[in-house]
């Protein structure tokens, strides 16, 4: 016996990594040092940080990765891999500046997985981080045929004088939510029991959506680093950032603040995508519970100071990201006031 016939094709793995290798190439910085291939990858620190910080993150895409496998459409899931990443340590200030990705499939499929990469090194140029390297494991009899999982980890940096760590946040500071493109990558196990139990099918459209409600679901997460960390540079104060994932508002908002601080939120002043009321209709989803499972049109909050509310709104429109002041800071005990309860 060898082991391609245990079902690990070693030479279909040299072929995945040549088939990838000028996707990964496109994504380099300056600061990235070798290619792809060896055991570890290398990155020089860049210059012009007086304390540097490092700041990591890792996530995943969760049951989103279903949808893609059952579509057989496999080249947005990526970059809600790589967003899911480089947005969470976007909020302590840090500029992403590599990638690492773990794949782990029961049997390579060449084609499949480079729609993967594809997505991949696309989200690390839309946040200007280099994928610096990745594992790619082929595991026969854990996965399903056409199944495969996806990790992703990234490494950012800030000076430390700014980091954003919750002791700038002040009382009366203005909560802007950025908009999300729709689900992204959490709540899909509810998703995918609402539509299962429903009896629709991925393929059907709703008369709410302008399109298939496949189509609506694999939008992938939006990347907000750029224009964020463009937003400090041009001289925007803000003091807090929260990525709005798993939990929705309610358990993320209150991650950014002070010990002894709330937020109070008014939904009325934005308007959520249609899929999220969809989702409430078809499943018969109490409006509590939306809130606590998606993120419901906010992908990203920026808590700053009255005065520069106004223009921080404007800085996001005129980078074609739709903001709007959806709440303030009060004193409180780390808690979100105002959204449905009951």
């Amino acid at each position: 016996m060898d082991y391609r016939q245990a079902g690990v094709d070693v030479e279909a793995g040299r072929a995945f990594v040549e088939k990838i290798r000028g996707m990964v190439n496109s994504t380099t910085r300056p600061e990235v040092l070798g290619g792809v291939g060896g055991f570890s990858g290398f990155f020089q620190l860049p210059g012009g940080y007086r304390e540097p910080v490092l700041v990591s993150g890792t996530d995943g895409v969760g049951t989103k990765l279903k949808l893609a496998q059952t579509l057989d459409r496999h080249s947005t899931v990526g970059i809600d891999l790589v967003a899911m990443c480089v947005n969470d340590v976007l909020t302590s200030g840090a500029e992403p500046l590599f990638f690492l990705d773990y794949l782990a499939t029961g049997q390579l499929n060449p084609d499949q997985l480079a729609q993967v990469v594809e997505g991949i090194t696309t989200g690390c140029r839309l946040s200007g981080c280099a994928l610096l390297g990745g594992e790619t494991a082929e595991m026969p009899g854990f996965y399903q045929s056409g199944e495969y999982d996806l990790a992703g980890f990234c490494v950012g940096i800030v000076d430390r004088s700014q980091l954003l760590d919750g002791s700038q946040v002040q009382v009366g500071d203005v909560a802007i939510g950025l908009a999300s493109q729709g689900v992204h990558s959490n709540g899909f196990s509810l998703v995918r029991k609402i539509v299962e139990a429903g009896g629709f099918a991925w393929d059907d459209r709703p008369d709410l959506l302008d399109g298939t409600l496949g189509e609506v679901l694999l939008t992938p997460t939006q990347i907000y680093v750029k224009p964020v960390l463009q937003a400090r540079q041009a001289g925007l104060t803000i003091h807090g950032m929260a990525h709005i994932t798993g939990g929705g508002l309610p358990e993320n908002l209150p991650r950014c603040l002070g010990p002894d601080q709330s937020v109070r939120i008014d939904s009325t002043c934005w308007e959520a995508p249609a899929i999220f009321r969809w989702l409430a209709i078809a499943g018969n989803v109490a409006e509590p519970e939306m809130f606590n499972t998606f993120n419901m049109g906010i992908g990203f909050v920026l808590l700053v100071p009255p005065t520069q509310a106004d223009d921080t709104i404007r800085w996001f429109a005129q980078h074609d990201i739709a903001a709007s002041a959806i709440g303030e800071v009060i004193p409180g005990h780390k808690e979100l006031v105002g959204l449905p309860t009951s």
